[in-house]
């Protein structure tokens, strides 16, 4: 499909978000330009053009508006937000209460709003979670109970006892055969990601707003027979380099440790998934007959739909016999995005 200025003006008027970071919109009347999804008052036809970059709107001598914030990473998580985790990253044991945000000139509700708007819980559910995450380490590392739960912040050993079996479903001595799934929130240019990790890798990259993403959660902690935690872990921090890196258009190929669990033809079609190159697109038709088995279209295509760990396994790169985008879980938007990036970005060669 052709991007026309009536389908880009279409797309503005109804704040379509498939087009998000698809296009930007600058008003001639006010020298202001938005994305697709600003809430502001819509302009008139004859007063609008659209850039496919909010750097080229900024060349042409529009502002950003203030309303959508366009040359954010959409999803962006607030400064004060930052602070936060960052302060909660150092010192999982502590407890920022609400008098402690308004000694910060912060307001509780608004915080609580965000946590519960991009994490499905408040920030005092967070904060507890991560004391748990905390806990839960050392006792797995052979730490007493006891002193795992007034190293991490309890008060009482019943309280932190009451918890833990609350939220991860047992008691703290029988974690012998359970396991820890850390999770963490990326920004992208495409929107938020959610970040999951084993101590071996990377278990789950996938976009917050995916409609099966409760359901990959739940198939990881049964897999993993785990406790998936928000926390920080040794892999993160690779992959935050990486994928920065990636959407700079200067890495074509991921390094960091995967944990990927499937049944046998799953492996098999992933591990082709990684072998397509950069830049480049294949039909599931063509992705079956290279697993030497062409009559299992169907079953490749339902093998790609159960990657969880999207970009670094780019089944985005998997098209239709037809060259249509068919198939993808981050919304076809992004599908298109993503190939028409890699696509330009290999014109110019871009280093590993």
């Amino acid at each position: 499909m052709t991007l026309t200025n009536e389908i880009m003006y279409t797309a503005l008027l109804k704040k379509d978000p498939n087009f998000e970071g698809i296009f930007y919109v600058a008003v001639k009347t006010t020298g202001i330009f938005c994305r697709p999804t600003c809430t502001a008052r819509k302009p008139k036809r004859e007063n609008v053009e659209f850039f496919n970059t909010g750097k080229e709107a900024l060349a042409n001598g529009y502002r950003p508006c203030k309303i959508c914030s366009p040359m954010e990473k959409p999803g962006e998580t607030p400064a004060y937000i930052k602070n936060l985790i960052d302060e909660l990253d150092k010192n999982p044991a502590g407890k920022i209460k609400d008098y402690n945000l308004r000694s910060k000139g912060i307001e509780p509700n608004k915080v609580r709003r965000w946590f519960k708007k991009n994490h499905g819980i408040t920030f005092q559910s967070y904060q507890r979670m991560m004391r748990l995450n905390r806990a839960f380490n050392k006792i797995q590392h052979g730490e007493k109970v006891t002193i795992a739960a007034f190293d991490s912040g309890y008060d009482s050993l019943s309280g932190f006892n009451d918890s833990f079996k609350t939220v991860i479903g047992d008691a703290p001595t029988r974690l012998k055969d359970k396991q820890r799934i850390d999770i963490t929130r990326l920004e992208t240019p495409l929107g938020p990601m959610y970040a999951c990790a084993t101590q071996k890798g990377i278990c789950m990259f996938d976009f917050t707003d995916r409609r099966m993403l409760e359901t990959e959660i739940k198939e990881l902690s049964k897999y993993f027979n785990a406790v998936i935690l928000p926390g920080e872990n040794q892999h993160f921090k690779i992959l935050r380099k990486e994928i920065n890196e990636y959407f700079d258009g200067n890495r074509k190929n991921f390094e960091v440790p995967l944990d990927t669990p499937g049944t046998k033809f799953q492996l098999k079609v992933w591990d082709r998934l990684k072998k397509i190159p950069y830049g480049k697109t294949i039909s599931y038709h063509e992705q079956a007959t290279s697993l030497k088995n062409p009559e299992a279209v169907r079953a490749v295509a339902n093998a790609n739909g159960h990657n969880r760990v999207s970009i670094i396994i780019p089944c985005h790169r998997v098209i239709g016999k037809d060259g249509s985008l068919t198939g993808y879980g981050g919304g076809l938007w992004r599908k298109k995005w993503l190939i028409d990036f890699e696509k330009e970005k290999s014109k110019n060669h871009a280093p590993d």
